[in-house]
């Protein structure tokens, strides 16, 4: 990731391509593993741990449109690739660096046990799981991913103003997710992921029918209030329905999360080209959504109380 970004403007258009699989790929590696060693290593609070592990992604999602809006209007877009390129070395340093007492324990703990009773991928829940995590990131990354583009294809507003439309998106999930466990304690989770998922549709379909910034940030932010909760909710409920096989289950589930987060943006790319106008295209999201509304319609094991996120 750290490569592609510092090289991503070095060369002609196709490096710039290659640039830009390279640091999706790399991204691709180490949200999986940062999920499952936060999963690891956390094993009495692992709900409440990997919320806040997504609260901080919502964070930096927030800050990034409004650092590279002020980047380009100083003309320095290639100062700030290099700076995070950067930023992403030292952290590859510091990940480096740890103590292996991390997570030795946990290894030889799973070395020395049985490693649980086989898994049953043939199991409904395991296939209506692997397509809430397809969808969900798909569906993030996709409306996420264009709402700048469309609010730059409105015409009303400055190049720079568009550019930090997605900042109203993602400051919404990271509210949701702040809230999300004040909400448990009143609301069923599955109840508040359908109300989210609701909400989210809302959102994305009122996109489509805006024609100014109120309209846009007004959309992008319920979208990104509705879909807050969906992730660790839906990785909590991982952990229910398989227990101690969840950790086996999650490589799958988030190999899942990484074909949807580049397969259904790749999909609103191809349909606004083929019907002419980025609203059709925005209409992927929004499929998605009420996709997932629907798989959160089945009954899922009850539990006394909710789990802390």
């Amino acid at each position: 990731m750290s490569a592609g970004l510092a090289l991503l403007l070095a060369g002609p258009k196709i490096m710039g391509i290659l640039c830009i699989a390279a640091s999706g790929g790399g991204i691709g590696l180490a949200v999986p593993a940062a999920n499952l060693l936060v999963a690891e290593v956390n094993p009495g609070r692992r709900s409440a741990t990997l919320n806040l592990l997504n609260f901080c992604w919502s964070a930096g999602a927030v800050a990034c449109p409004f650092l590279v809006a002020a980047a380009a209007r100083s003309q320095r877009i290639p100062f700030f690739l290099a700076t995070v390129a950067g930023c992403a070395l030292l952290v590859t340093i510091g990940i480096a660096a740890m103590p292996s007492s991390i997570v030795e324990p946990f290894a030889t703990k799973d070395v020395g046990q049985n490693k649980g009773p086989a898994i049953q991928w043939r199991q409904g829940v395991l296939i209506v799981l692997a397509a809430l995590f397809f969808l969900y990131v798909g569906v993030e990354n996709g409306f996420g991913g264009w709402i700048a583009s469309y609010a730059k294809s409105l015409g009303s507003l400055t190049p720079a103003l568009a550019l930090m439309t997605p900042s109203f998106f993602y400051g919404a999930l990271m509210l949701g997710r702040w809230l999300a466990p004040l909400l448990l304690r009143l609301i069923d989770e599955i109840l508040l992921v359908q109300v989210g998922i609701l909400l989210a549709c809302t959102g994305m379909a009122g996109l489509v029918f805006s024609h100014g910034l109120r309209g846009v940030v007004v959309s992008g932010s319920l979208a990104g209030l509705g879909l807050s909760c969906v992730y660790p909710i839906t990785i909590s409920l991982l952990s229910r329905e398989f227990g101690s096989a969840s950790s086996r289950v999650g490589s799958f589930m988030f190999t899942m999360s990484n074909i949807g987060g580049g397969l259904l943006p790749w999909m609103v790319g191809v349909s606004s080209n083929h019907f002419g106008t980025l609203k059709a295209g925005l209409g992927v999201p929004l499929i998605g959504c009420a996709a997932m509304y629907g798989l959160y319609l089945r009954k899922w094991k009850v539990v006394p109380t909710a789990p802390a996120l």
